[in-house]
């Protein structure tokens, strides 16, 4: 069984990386897999106890807030995962009032196969407020995407009912967190989150609505040698929904 989200190509291996969500309430949870390009599945990767769901909802991870975002780096050697929301031990979901608890982004070695590095990122409080008060609201990583070797783009998208969605895309230096894939339990005072920095809010780029998005990737370079990023929305097969793609240019931080 499985829940499929982030796609990537492998370079090199010419096979397909992806990762389940899973569903905690149907007792599986996230996972990595590889797949030739005819469906054929290649392997499972073996991950950290951690993530390992808990029939009693102690410990790991919550149920559809599991691995959401998948990112390949530039050599093609190791892939990162990011987990939508934190673990249960880790911290609370976000609220619209405080940030949630931090969200493990895990670092594979694609040839052994085995995790080699953690880091943590905390998602912003919810942006929005819900029409009506107390009904659903959300806020968590949706998708990541390496800007080189070390320094990655994190989206963040939050839904309130009746208010809609926020993308906020944000920057991390993956080299400046802690490690934490042996630390069980995610604490203050016990680790040094990535820190972020917002490269774009979509609500001020000119989107005729925004949706639900959860893919990014580079597009071919513009003329101008600048990089353009391609962003798409899922639309969850609700009619009042819809699936966007837009592109835009990228412009690197100085």
């Amino acid at each position: 069984m499985a829940d499929p989200e982030s796609l990537r190509l492998r370079p090199g291996a010419g096979t397909l990386l992806w990762v389940s969500e899973g569903e905690v309430l149907r007792g599986f949870g996230p996972a990595l897999y590889e797949s030739a390009r005819d469906g054929r599945l290649v392997r499972e990767f073996a991950l950290p106890a951690m993530f390992t769901p808990d029939p009693a909802r102690q410990r790991g991870p919550r149920d559809n807030l599991g691995f959401e975002g998948l990112a390949v780096t530039p050599d093609g050697r190791h892939a990162w995962l990011a987990m939508e929301n934190a673990l249960i031990q880790d911290g609370p979901a976000p609220t619209t009032q405080a940030a949630g608890g931090p969200c493990r982004l895990m670092l594979v070695d694609l040839e052994t196969g085995r995790a080699v590095r953690q880091i943590a990122y905390t998602p912003d409080p919810i942006p929005l407020q819900p029409l009506l008060p107390g009904s659903h609201a959300d806020n968590g990583i949706s998708e990541i995407l390496m800007l080189d070797s070390n320094r990655m783009l994190v989206l963040e998208r939050a839904y309130a009912t009746g208010a809609g969605n926020s993308l906020r895309l944000y920057e991390i230096e993956t080299r400046d967190a802690t490690d934490v894939l042996n630390t069980s339990v995610l604490a203050a005072g016990n680790h040094r989150p990535a820190a972020k920095t917002l490269v774009a809010d979509f609500a001020s780029l000119g989107l005729s609505r925004l949706d639900n998005t959860e893919g990014l990737c580079w597009g071919p370079a513009l003329p101008d040698g600048k990089r353009m990023l391609v962003v798409v929305s899922d639309d969850n097969f609700n009619p009042l929904q819809t699936t966007q793609f837009a592109a835009f240019e990228y412009t690197d931080r100085p």
